[in-house]
């Protein structure tokens, strides 16, 4: 039996490719295999550059934007568990003075806020108020009636926000 038999039908094409591969570049003339190899050079850099080298060049101009941005929710999440520290030191505000504290804020919005109080719950009903408005009075009835908004139907116009808030009062947050 001879050794050509026994080798497998892939290992016979391997062989008959890589002849014709060199029989290929040996028939080329210098030049010709000069820019087939030039080519073949520049295929394998721009192969190198797309998947190694711009990939990590885009992340290392991309990384301090991204930074920026995680170090600033970072120091909004520190204030906010400072505030939310503080005002769990604080002596709770009872409903009497959660109220007064409610109606005095809301006072500070005018015609564009209306005031109802069902129990341990307080319901505020905006038209068009700005936004910093609506911030400030959050601010305020978190800090001093101790509410806190638990359910709000809010729509945003040109002109502000219009809509309900419920908070309850203090003492329950």
């Amino acid at each position: 039996m001879s050794t050509e038999a026994l080798k497998s039908p892939s290992a016979a094409s391997d062989a008959s490719l890589k002849g014709q591969a060199a029989t290929f570049w040996r028939d080329r003339s210098l030049r010709e295999r000069q820019a087939l190899g030039a080519g073949f050079v520049a295929l394998i850099a721009v192969l190198i550059w797309l998947t190694l080298v711009q990939p990590a060049w885009q992340t290392l101009r991309e990384a301090p934007a991204q930074l920026d941005e995680i170090d600033r929710q970072l120091q909004q999440i520190r204030a906010t568990a400072t505030e939310v520290t503080a005002l769990r030191a604080v002596a709770p505000v009872s409903a009497p003075q959660a109220a007064a504290a409610l109606k005095t804020a809301t006072d500070r919005l005018g015609a564009a806020g209306r005031l109802s109080l069902q129990g341990d719950r307080a319901s505020l009903t905006l038209t068009n108020v700005a936004s910093d408005d609506l911030y400030d009075w959050l601010t305020e009835v978190r800090s001093t009636a101790r509410s806190r908004p638990i359910e709000a139907s809010l729509s945003r116009a040109r002109q502000g926000y219009s809509g309900t808030i419920v908070v309850t009062l203090g003492g329950t947050s």
